[in-house]
């Protein structure tokens, strides 16, 4: 039996103060005080322990659907997406919606996809590999990012560049300065909408063996996606499929400056590219936490959990937390770590991982073998180190192996 903790001694993280960082003495300093703080949004928490059980808690919900009221956001083309998007959906809803989506997203589908994924990066590392430097996320993260999810889509690759810019633009709505680029992020999904209608159409007349046309042809079959459905989960794929695979590439690449020992080990090693991913996901995650709701009362480690609480379970400080992991540091020879929760958990896991995995396993030992004494200049300009993050540019200098 528990006892019940005085939740005013528990530290405090504003979590939308402007200079606020996951990967800041404060945070670890909390860490190590308790495994939960509150916050102006609920409470985070920070340990990898209680971050596994509480993703399995059934008295928690998703808990990013009143992410935009939170923040004054209450209409609008991105309001009425989001709150209908598998994201955020519960129950038998979700339950349905992801087991259409499931065959598009299968580890078959993404085994299959990975020679191409190798193709695309060769192709990008070559504009640039002999030159010894390039903005990261412009020459290759960006790019790749998106001309793999053409790939998977079956779309042609010039439509890439629309593609990101329209999910750059989205993304601005998961910072906590949503309220300011709200204008910007509604007429960005007006035209990923409008894409995706054209899209539709054309698969129809035209089917073919891609992830849209077996969507497309969910949507006309008995147990089928209706319209909107349809609609929303196809906007979904265009942003999320880009915009947390040029993060975390970004990322990736900043863990292997502060650990070059690591990146020379996959160079010679390729066959560690999995390994060296997930080593990644652990201590870098783009998104660093995972936000659930309370929708019945409970009980956990001396804390009363209220309906209607907003809970926020820290992937960032889970992935370093020395009490599950007691040698922290980045180690991709390692092939007994406990797993990460980058892509989520329970019902909500990431329903793309496997192809978010089977990309940048594949870019990653390519860019090692071609690339070396990576460092950064400087100039690097970065999303807040809250919510979901990444760089923005992230120019590089580098050795040329070749």
């Amino acid at each position: 039996m528990s006892t019940t903790i005085d939740t005013t001694e528990l530290p405090y993280l504003d979590i939308s103060a402007p200079g606020f960082a996951m990967a800041s003495e404060e945070v670890r300093d909390a860490r190590e005080r308790s495994w939960i703080a509150r916050t102006n949004y609920g409470y985070a928490v920070l340990r990898y322990d209680e971050v596994a059980a509480l993703l399995k808690n059934q008295s928690l919900s998703q808990g990013s659907a009143r992410w935009p009221d939170h923040h004054g956001v209450h209409s609008g083309a991105f309001h009425e997406w989001w709150r209908k998007n598998l994201l955020v959906l519960e129950s038998d809803e979700h339950h349905r919606i992801r087991r259409l989506l499931n065959p598009a997203f299968s580890p078959s589908m993404a085994r299959k996809l990975e020679p191409e994924f190798a193709e695309i990066a060769t192709e990008l590392l070559d504009s640039f590999a002999d030159k010894g430097e390039c903005d990261f996320v412009r020459d290759f993260a960006e790019p790749f990012a998106t001309r793999a999810l053409c790939a998977m889509m079956g779309l042609d690759h010039k439509h890439w560049p629309f593609i990101a810019s329209r999910a750059n633009t989205v993304g601005y709505a998961l910072s906590v300065s949503i309220q300011e680029k709200i204008d910007e992020v509604d007429e960005a999904v007006r035209e990923l909408y409008e894409f995706v209608e054209g899209l539709i159409e054309e698969r129809r007349a035209d089917p073919g063996q891609d992830v849209v046309s077996r969507l497309v042809h969910f949507s006309e079959s008995g147990d089928k996606l209706d319209a909107e459905e349809l609609r929303n989960a196809l906007v979904l794929m265009l942003f999320g499929g880009m915009d947390t695979t040029r993060n975390q590439l970004g990322l990736a690449i900043q863990t292997f400056i502060r650990n070059p020992e690591q990146w020379e080990i996959l160079a010679q090693r390729p066959e560690l590219a999995k390994s060296a991913l997930e080593e990644v996901l652990r201590v870098n995650p783009t998104t660093r936490w995972v936000t659930r709701e309370v929708i019945e009362d409970f009980e956990y480690g001396g804390i009363e959990f209220t309906a209607g609480t907003t809970v926020h379970l820290f992937t960032h400080t889970s992935g370093s937390d020395e009490r599950a992991f007691p040698n922290p540091e980045v180690d991709i020879t390692l092939d007994d770590r406990k797993p990460h929760f980058t892509f989520g958990g329970g019902i909500h896991h990431c329903l793309g991982h496997y192809i978010a995995r089977a990309d940048m396993s594949q870019a990653l030992p390519i860019l090692a073998s071609r690339i070396t004494n990576l460092d950064c200049p400087g100039g690097d300009t970065w999303l807040p180190d809250s919510g979901n993050t990444g760089p923005i540019g992230l120019p590089l200098t580098f050795d040329s192996r070749s």
